[in-house]
C-alpha cells in the first residue's frame, strides 16, 4: 500500500492513536492492517485483529435482517409497525391515514426526533434487553410530519425494527444476527457487547487526547458493534459479492439492490437518485458513488464504503473523535482505489429553462434531525439556490462549498459530479412545494426571513461583546465616583447580566459539551444551561422595565441607546428562544 506513509502522517498530525483498515476487491482482501497504538497507556500496537467500535455501521445489519425475513415471507417492508409491535410506544397523529411502516424505520422517514440526550447518556454495563431500552424514554418517538414524506436521521428507528425481528424469530436480535450473518460470514469476533475478545483485543478510545470509558449503548442495534479489520474485510466481501458467501447466497441480489435504493420520501418519488436507502446511503466522491454507512461513538469513528459497479470497497476505523483524520485517510484510500478508473463524463440531457431557474431563491430546512437544535439550524443552515449559465448552484448563505447541478427532465437536477439526480422539486403534504437535496428538505423563504435573523443575531452579538467590554471599565469608574449610581448603573447592569447569563451555556458547551453523560443527566452542565436561560429571560424582561423607567434620567445618550438597543435585542431573542422551548430547557429530560 503506497499510501501507508501518508496514512501514518495523518495519524501523527491529527494525534489519532490508531487506525484499522480493510481493503477488498472481487478477488479478496487487498490490504488488512492496524496502524498506530491501540492503547497509549500500555504502548499496545494495533494490528489486523484489533477491535474498533463501528457505531452506526451496525444499522446495516438491521436492514439485512429485515430483508432476510422478507425473503422468507415472514415480514414485509410495507407491514404496519403498530400491527407487528403494538406494545412499542410511539406517537403518530396521522396513524389512521399514514401509518408508520417497517420501511420507514429503515429509511429514517418516521418523522421521529433523534434519540434524546438522556437515551444517549444511559450507560449501564448490565446489558438491557431491547424492550427495556425502547421503554426507557419513548418520548423521542413522535412523528413531527407525515411518515414517509421527509428523511431525518433517527437512531430509534433501527432498534424498533430489531425488536420486530426478535418477535418474529423468537431470538434476541444479537443472537439472530450472530447465527444468520456473523457466523456464516466468518466474522469470528464481531459482537454487540464488551465481550472477552473485545476486552483483550479492543482498541482504547480517545476524545480530545483523553481515554474514554466503554459506552454501553442502550439500544444496541443502532450502533454497538465492535469489529476488527479482518471482520470488516469479510463484511465488505459480502456486499461486493452481492450477498454470496462461498457458494451460498445468504441474501438475494434483489434485496441488496433494494437496500441501496431510496423509495419512501417525496423526493425519491419525484426521481431523487442520491439518498438514504435501507441503512445504506450514497457517498459521491470525484464522480464515483460509493455505498455504505459511517459510524461514530465518543472516541471512535468509522467509514464503511464500497463501489458496487467496480467490485471493491474499504472500511476505515479510528480510535479517536477526529473527523479530520477519518476524512483524510478516507480520501487517500479512495484515491488509491479509483486510480485506474475513469469517472464517466457528465453531460446534461436538458437545457436550463425558465421552469428550472424559477426555483432559484432562499430556502430553510424543514426536517431537523434534533428538534432541540432547530432554533439554530433554521437560521444557520439556510440555503441559497441560483443559476449561472446552464448550471444551478446551491450553498449555505453563511458559506461553504457550492454544489453544482445540471438540468434534467422536469424539475430534476443531476449532480455535475456523478450525473445522478441529486436535487428535485416535490410537493410536501404539509409544507407544499419543497426541494429535496441529499438529506435536506427545503422550503422557500423570503430574503427578510433568511437574512433578518442573521443580521439581528450579528448585531446582538456585537452589542453583547461591547457591553461586556464596557463592563471592564464602568464599574471602576463607578467605584471612583465618576459615574453616579441609580439609573446610570441600572441601564448598564441589567443588559450586562442578561449577556452574561446567555454566555454561560456557550461556555459550558465549549468546555464540557463533548460529554454526553453531562448533557444527558442532571449535572452542573445541564442544570447550568437550564438556570442560565431562565436567568437570561428574567434579566432581559427586567432590562426592559429599567430602560422604560429611566428613559428621562440623566444618562448620556450613547450609553442609554446602547443599552436600549441591546435590551430590545435581548427581548427579541428571549421571545424566540421561549417559542422554541429553549428557555428553562431540561436537556436531560
Amino acid at each position: 500500500m503506497r499510501n501507508l506513509g501518508a496514512i501514518e502522517k495523518v495519524l501523527e498530525e491529527t494525534e489519532t492513536p490508531a487506525v484499522g483498515v480493510a481493503m477488498v476487491n472481487q478477488d479478496g482482501p487487498v490490504w488488512i492492517a492496524g496502524l498506530g497504538k491501540a492503547n497509549l497507556e500500555n504502548n499496545v500496537d494495533a494490528n489486523e485483529n484489533t477491535m474498533f467500535r463501528i457505531g452506526s455501521v451496525s444499522k446495516m445489519f438491521v436492514a439485512l435482517a429485515i430483508l432476510k425475513l422478507q425473503e422468507e415471507g415472514r415480514i414485509s417492508l410495507q407491514d404496519k409497525v403498530r400491527d407487528l409491535a403494538p406494545e412499542i410506544e410511539y406517537t403518530n397523529r396521522w396513524e389512521d391515514t399514514n401509518p408508520i411502516l417497517v420501511v420507514h424505520l429503515l429509511e429514517h422517514t418516521t418523522g421521529w426526533d433523534d434519540l434524546h440526550f438522556t437515551e444517549y447518556a444511559h450507560n449501564d454495563p448490565t446489558p438491557a434487553s431491547l424492550k427495556e431500552g425502547l421503554d426507557y424514554h419513548p418520548h423521542s418517538r413522535t412523528s413531527r410530519w407525515i411518515p414517509g414524506t421527509r428523511m431525518s436521521y433517527c437512531n430509534s428507528g433501527p432498534p424498533v425494527a430489531a425488536y420486530i425481528v426478535e418477535k418474529i424469530t423468537g431470538q434476541t436480535f444479537e443472537a439472530y444476527i450472530q447465527s444468520t450473518f456473523f457466523g456464516p460470514m466468518g466474522m469470528e469476533n464481531m459482537t454487540y457487547f464488551a465481550s472477552e475478545a473485545y476486552k483483550t483485543l479492543g482498541a482504547s478510545l480517545y476524545s480530545n487526547g483523553k481515554a474514554v470509558d466503554y459506552w454501553h449503548i442502550i439500544q444496541r442495534p443502532a450502533g454497538s458493534i465492535n469489529a476488527s479489520p479482518r471482520d470488516m474485510a469479510k463484511m465488505l466481501q459480502f456486499f461486493i459479492h452481492r450477498g454470496m458467501i462461498d457458494s451460498t447466497q445468504l441474501i438475494s441480489h434483489a434485496s441488496l439492490d433494494r437496500m441501496e435504493t431510496t423509495l419512501t420520501t417525496k423526493g425519491a418519488q419525484a426521481g431523487l437518485e442520491i439518498g438514504y436507502g435501507l441503512h445504506n446511503y450514497s457517498m459521491p466522491y470525484k464522480g464515483f458513488v460509493f455505498r455504505g454507512h459511517d459510524g461514530g461513538v465518543e472516541g471512535g469513528l468509522t467509514n464503511f464504503s464500497y463501489l458496487p459497479d467496480y467490485g471493491l470497497g474499504h472500511a476505515i476505523m479510528i480510535n479517536s473523535g477526529s473527523g479530520d483524520a477519518l476524512n483524510r485517510i478516507t480520501k487517500l484510500i479512495r484515491d488509491f482505489e479509483t486510480r485506474d478508473f475513469q469517472a464517466k463524463e457528465i453531460s446534461t440531457d436538458s437545457e436550463l429553462t425558465d421552469q428550472h431557474t424559477a426555483i432559484s431563491g432562499l430556502y430553510r430546512p424543514i426536517n431537523p434531525r434534533m428538534q432541540i437544535l432547530y432554533f439554530l439550524e433554521r437560521i444557520m443552515n439556510v440555503q441559497r439556490i441560483w443559476h449561472e449559465e446552464d448550471t444551478l448552484l446551491r450553498n449555505g448563505i453563511l458559506g461553504g462549498e457550492s454544489i453544482k447541478y445540471l438540468p434534467s427532465e422536469g424539475l430534476r437536477f443531476k449532480s455535475a459530479k456523478t450525473g445522478l439526480v441529486s436535487m428535485v422539486s416535490a410537493t410536501d403534504p404539509l409544507a407544499g412545494e419543497v426541494i429535496h437535496s441529499g438529506d435536506l428538505v427545503l422550503k422557500r423563504i423570503s430574503m427578510v426571513q433568511a437574512y433578518g435573523p442573521v443580521i439581528i443575531g450579528a448585531l446582538w452579538l456585537l452589542l453583547m461583546v461591547t457591553s461586556i467590554l464596557f463592563a471592564l471599565i464602568w464599574p471602576i469608574r463607578y467605584w471612583r465616583g465618576k459615574i453616579p449610581g441609580g439609573a446610570n448603573v441600572k441601564v448598564r447592569l441589567w443588559p450586562l447580566l442578561a449577556s452574561l447569563f446567555i454566555l454561560l451555556p456557550f461556555l459550558l458547551l465549549t468546555f464540557w459539551g463533548s460529554s454526553i453523560q453531562l448533557l444527558g443527566t442532571a449535572s452542573f452542565v445541564s442544570l447550568g444551561i437550564m438556570i442560565s436561560t431562565i436567568g437570561f429571560a428574567i434579566a432581559s424582561v427586567w432590562s426592559v422595565v429599567c430602560i422604560i423607567r429611566e428613559r428621562r434620567a440623566q444618562i448620556k445618550k450613547r450609553i442609554y441607546w446602547h443599552s436600549a438597543i441591546l435590551t430590545c435585542l435581548h427581548l427579541i431573542i428571549t421571545i424566540y428562544l421561549f417559542w422554541y422551548g429553549v428557555i428553562g430547557i431540561q436537556i436531560w429530560g
